[in-house]
């Protein structure tokens, strides 16, 4: 019970300071929706769709996922100007739960993420994507669980390192190849057999494939199930990692 309030304490916090400069929400969402005005209109005849919402079903899901990756991965930086100006410091004088304050920070981040998938999803609608509601919301769990994930490894990372000038290149470093290996832009049906197989062992192609599978209406997909599992399974390992990092500093 405990925990539930600090949880909440400390995501009101940050919601709140989200909220007083929303311009961040719409930044963090500008990359991908210029990817769906001027990239996604190529893909009908690259992907060979039968028309331009199949090309859409296809291209959105993955470019939700790629939000859900890089969204998180950097929410390190504003953790490490935290650290700086001692909030994290202070946070040692008081009762709050060391998990809270993590699980406040990264639930804020998966609201943030859900807003933005919201504003990516209704502007794909214009472009005739039409997807069932309930499958829709099941997507967005799928992306909730990346987003916990990876903005919870991203605050274990900044207090491990405490500078942006290493945080930046580790994160890009392990971005880089994660975003080629699933498939998120063009299907990995298209890549050699090698690099399908490489593919396999990166677990965010597993979610990719889940969502698009999702988004195709195809509810009876394994990929679906495996891909939910898969999220849960890292989103927990996490956290938990996450956590204990949070613990050392703050103590």
């Amino acid at each position: 019970m405990k925990l539930a309030r600090d949880t909440w304490l400390i995501f009101q916090r940050q919601a709140q300071l989200l909220l007083r400069n929303p311009v961040w929400v719409f930044v963090g969402v500008f990359q991908p929706v210029m990817y769906l005005l001027l990239f996604a209109p190529l893909l009908k005849p690259a992907l060979n769709a039968p028309t331009q919402a199949a090309a859409y079903k296809i291209f959105v899901p993955g470019l939700l996922v790629l939000l859900a990756i890089f969204g998180g991965l950097f929410q390190g930086f504003g953790l490490i100007a935290e650290l700086r100006a001692g909030v994290i410091e202070r946070s040692r004088v008081t009762p709050v739960s060391r998990l809270a304050l993590l699980l406040g920070r990264s639930l804020r981040d998966v609201v943030s993420l859900i807003a933005q998938a919201v504003i990516i999803t209704l502007l794909a609608l214009l472009f005739d994507l039409r997807v069932f509601i309930g499958y829709l919301l099941l997507a967005y769990l799928m992306l909730a669980l990346i987003a916990l994930m990876t903005s919870a490894v991203s605050y274990g990372v900044a207090l491990k390192v405490k500078s942006e000038d290493a945080l930046a290149p580790l994160m890009n470093t392990v971005a880089q190849p994660v975003l080629l290996l699933s498939g998120i832009l063009l299907p990995l049906t298209f890549a050699p057999g090698w690099l399908q197989g490489v593919a396999k062992w990166n677990p965010f192609s597993w979610a990719v494939d889940g969502t698009r599978a999702l988004f195709g209406g195809d509810l009876g997909n394994d990929k679906v199930w495996q891909g939910l599992l898969i999220t849960t399974v890292l989103a927990v390992a996490g956290v938990v990692w996450a956590a204990r990092q949070f613990a050392r500093s703050v103590r």
